[in-house]
């Protein structure tokens, strides 16, 4: 009888532990819906010299698209963790668990699509052309038999691939602007915005001799499969497009740009407020 009563005291203690780690399991979940790397923290992957789209001032990382997830993790209850990386490998590492998330304009193309998942469109872009001061080259139909620099993996690259120019490619935006500097490189196809940016800090060394409207959104990227991260981001989004911050952001990081006509960010069913309306709010 006493190692019968054993035998079952131990099934019951048995049988409590397991209820127990059912139990944590589950309030694992409840407080990680998202599946991320540490709850209610957004780790994301990030560059430190695309200004005014993503970059370091002051030790902390800002720009466009960096303040836009810190609006959007915010109405999710998260804080975002920001970590510097390099373009080239930003999507690997996302779809490895690196980051929860990408940040870094990145235009949504079905290539892309096979690494990661993409949330709904934030902005739009252009494609710009710097050249050193004096250049001859005006436009992006001169650029045949020209040393031409792109950032490794981006959309620019795909372009001046597409076109046939062998571009010298270079891992992060200070390295093509520092070959336009050092006259290594005839120009650079860049993001219009980062581009121009770069011009004007350049003491006149750089111009922008043309841009022209990127074909595509660009948008957060998450790992394949994570569907409720996306879904969560897409349902932030849409929430700070309807109170006035995309707006107001536009407006602070991009004064003047025009939005296109056919462009409407984030799902669609929720109207952005002009930024002077989101100003007075």
């Amino acid at each position: 009888m006493s190692r019968a009563v054993a035998v079952g005291a131990a099934l019951v203690v048995a049988g409590a532990l397991t209820a127990c780690g059912t139990d944590d399991a589950s309030n694992d979940t409840a407080g990680n819906p998202y599946g991320l790397a540490q709850a209610g923290v957004l780790r994301a992957g990030t560059l430190t010299d695309a200004p005014p789209n993503v970059y370091l001032k002051d030790g902390k990382f800002t720009g466009f698209d960096n303040d836009l997830l810190t609006a959007v993790a915010g109405k999710l209850g998260l804080k975002v963790e920001f970590v510097g990386t390099d373009f080239s490998a930003l999507l690997s590492q996302v779809n490895n668990h690196k980051f929860d998330v990408g940040s870094s304009s990145i235009t949504i193309t079905e290539a892309r699509k096979k690494t990661v998942d993409f949330g709904n469109g934030y902005d739009f872009g252009y494609f710009g052309l710097d050249v050193p001061a004096g250049s001859p080259i005006t436009g992006f139909d001169q650029l045949a038999g020209k040393r031409v620099v792109v950032v490794q993996g981006t959309v620019q690259d795909d372009y001046a691939t597409g076109k046939q120019l062998d571009p010298v490619r270079v891992p992060d935006y200070n390295g093509a602007l520092n070959q336009l500097k050092a006259g290594t490189a005839d120009a650079w196809i860049a993001p219009a915005e980062i581009g121009e940016k770069s011009a004007a800090d350049s003491n006149g060394k750089i111009t922008v001799a043309a841009k022209q409207l990127s074909p595509a959104p660009t948008a957060y990227a998450v790992a394949k499969g994570s569907d409720k991260l996306r879904e969560a981001l897409n349902k932030g989004l849409d929430e700070v497009i309807a109170d006035g911050t995309w707006s107001r952001l536009q407006a602070q990081y991009y004064p003047g740009r025009p939005i296109p006509a056919d462009f409407t960010p984030g799902s669609g069913t929720v109207a952005a407020p002009s930024a002077s309306a989101s100003a007075a709010s």
